[in-house]
């Protein structure tokens, strides 16, 4: 939180001094002095009043008073605002060794998973389209409000061929049409596992995406120990390639990830939504702190008036 007009918070010094004064001006002896010889019997028989009717009158008024001048102080706080007609592309590796188990249930079901999440978390107005690729792009939506129609392609993608991630990049490009200075926000998650081995090379079309003002999320997912199993019975080796993730991130302008398990795609995901479907923003709250300010100054005067019949 900051503040527009800080010098104001000056005036919460007032506080303590007025809370002092408050104690000072109830233990300054009375000006006039009665004598009353039934004293005694007197103050067995009214009521006793408990100190924290004494002490909560005053203590409103403090915290009346603060609120006060931090409203003065005119008080912004950051908020995340939804970007109007953004899109964002979701370009998901489904080479065969997306199989992998090493990620639970396997490498593709936690990011379909994953990304069903994401689905729920983004704003509305953002539009989401889905490319699922592997020697090829094999399924390209384009961005979408319908996320019924998004969530039914990722449950029908399934592991199987090589990696042909920048024809995937391309494919994603292509859906979000001809950009230019005044085009909606948008950018592309990608979320692979391996090298690119087949098709165009990616690092040139995540220059392509630079020049269009569409940044690349990457996301490498998977461990070192995944393995997949092959037709003829062989086991491979199926590590991740962050470092080429990395690469095409930094080129495009985006920013790259690591997820290792299903908890850390999480993870991901939900900071990417946060990323790509809202925009930060300063707003003013003093109107909140004023009217804070003003129903304690009420209770204040309430309390006081009810318990004491006196102003604090």
């Amino acid at each position: 939180m900051s503040f527009q007009s800080p010098l104001f918070l000056l005036g919460l010094a007032v506080v303590p001094l007025a809370l002092a004064a408050l104690v000072l001006a109830r233990r300054r002896p009375a000006r006039y002095v009665v004598r009353f010889p039934a004293t005694p019997t007197l103050a067995a028989i009214l009521p006793t009043q408990s100190a924290w009717r004494r002490r909560v009158p005053p203590a409103l008024l403090a915290l009346a008073l603060g609120a006060l001048v931090l409203a003065l102080a005119r008080p912004e706080a950051t908020v995340a605002v939804p970007v109007e007609r953004a899109s964002v592309v979701l370009v998901t590796d489904t080479s065969g060794s997306m199989e992998a188990t090493d990620v639970a249930p396997s490498r593709l079901s936690a990011a379909q998973a994953a990304a069903e999440r994401f689905l729920d978390r983004v704003p509305d107005a953002l539009q989401v389209g889905l490319v699922g690729y592997a020697d090829a792009a094999h399924t390209v939506l384009a961005p979408t409000q319908d996320r019924e129609q998004v969530r039914t392609a990722l449950e029908g993608l399934v592991p199987d061929g090589g990696t042909a991630t920048g024809e995937a990049l391309a494919s994603a490009l292509r859906t979000l049409g001809k950009r230019g200075k005044d085009s909606p926000p948008a950018a592309v998650v990608l979320l692979s596992d391996g090298a690119t081995t087949a098709g165009r090379d990616p690092l040139a079309v995540a220059r392509e995406a630079r020049a269009a003002r569409v940044p690349v999320f990457t996301v490498a997912l998977g461990t070192t120990d995944g393995m997949v199993e092959t037709p003829d019975g062989r086991v491979l080796p199926v590590p991740p390639d962050p470092e080429a993730l990395r690469e095409i991130a930094r080129l495009s302008g985006g920013r790259a990830f690591t997820a290792e398990d299903a908890n850390a795609l999480d993870s991901v995901y939900e900071q990417l939504g946060s990323r790509i479907g809202t925009r930060p923003e300063r707003r003013e709250i003093s109107a909140g702190f004023a009217a804070a300010g003003l129903l304690l100054l009420a209770g204040a005067l309430g309390t006081s008036l009810r318990w004491r019949g006196r102003l604090p």
